[in-house]
């Protein structure tokens, strides 16, 4: 793995946290949440943080990956993000056939605005 590619994944992994934070993030302690913001979200170093709430460099990292690991076992267990996601798409999918069907003339498409509504309702 190049520098490039071990950067942008680092970044893919920072996003994905941020994502699954604004999930489950409120499930943290008052502590937990200072320490993973200020690392994951304000880009803080490990030294910073350690020194600021006077705790070492080594409980920052280690509050910093279980709180990653604990994000991850909700998602798995919960799987609210993904659910999101999906339920995202479709809603994309509805608002292009709606601006599609009145330029189309296609009124058959509003059987796949449908079957999508339907689809949001079940996964709600």
């Amino acid at each position: 793995m190049t520098n490039v590619d071990s950067g942008t994944a680092k970044l893919d992994e920072i996003v994905h946290l941020s994502m699954l934070y604004d999930f489950y993030g409120e499930l943290f302690s008052d502590h937990k949440k200072r320490v993973f913001e200020d690392y994951i979200l304000h880009d803080l170093s490990l030294s910073e943080i350690a020194e600021e709430l006077n705790i070492s460099r080594q409980g920052v990292h280690d509050i910093v990956k279980r709180c990653s690991q604990e994000l991850k076992d909700y998602e798995d267990r919960l799987s609210l993000m993904k659910k999101f996601t999906v339920i995202k798409q479709k809603l994309n999918s509805i608002k292009e056939l709606c601006i599609e069907i009145p330029k189309s003339g296609d009124i058959e498409k509003t059987q796949l605005i449908y079957t999508l509504t339907d689809d949001i309702l079940k996964e709600l």
